[in-house]
């Protein structure tokens, strides 16, 4: 059961997370969560092309949603007005975390993590990993759209999204906020005003 003390508001999107065991059918957990804001249980939860939620409800057009699962935390948000993206990762060790960088970041984001103190870099690539995907699933495609094409900068212990492939919008169209949900774990949510 999601709990109130685990839960997220920032501007318009809602976020909460909750234990999940790996096999659990996450979208069976999350409907009474979204059933609760909503104040209703009269919506459908479809697939898109690309295996992304869409929430339909005849009533409200403007709403989205999204989560993610990790180690044995799921996470949910639920947009109002905007495309809403999150991923939750669990700290774990990350042996090619600097060669999953080198391969499939932009140059500048990898050259960024190489220069840190091992240790911190692992931490650092996953903030921006959570980043990262959080955007790209907002934006619909996933991890299949490409994590180099869009580029964020090291901004203390967070990343600024700063150049993004023109698909994607311009980076000051993005909202992100990153947070640590619960210990051993670090997620992102990203929203941009949704076209109605």
């Amino acid at each position: 059961m999601f709990s109130k003390a685990a839960s997220l508001r920032a501007g318009p999107v809602r976020c909460a997370w909750r234990d999940y065991r790996r096999g659990q059918s996450a979208e069976s957990l999350v409907r009474p969560w979204l059933a609760d804001m909503l104040g209703t249980d009269g919506f459908t939860l479809e697939r898109d092309q690309r295996g992304r939620p869409q929430l339909r409800l005849d009533s409200r057009a403007d709403l989205d949603t999204n989560w993610s699962h990790s180690g044995e935390t799921l996470l949910v948000a639920l947009g109002e007005g905007v495309a809403v993206g999150v991923d939750i990762e669990f700290l774990r060790p990350r042996p090619q975390a600097m060669a999953l960088a080198q391969r499939f970041f932009d140059p500048v984001e990898a050259a960024a993590l190489a220069a840190l103190p091992p240790a911190v870099a692992e931490t650092a690539f996953v903030r921006l990993w959570c980043a990262k995907e959080a955007v790209l699933k907002a934006y619909g495609h996933g991890l299949s759209f490409g994590l180099d094409r869009l580029r964020f900068d090291a901004r203390g212990d967070d990343w600024a999204l700063v150049e993004c492939d023109p698909a994607l919008g311009l980076p000051s169209d993005w909202t992100l906020q990153a947070f640590v949900p619960m210990p051993g774990y670090l997620a992102t949510v990203a929203w941009r005003q949704s076209p109605m």
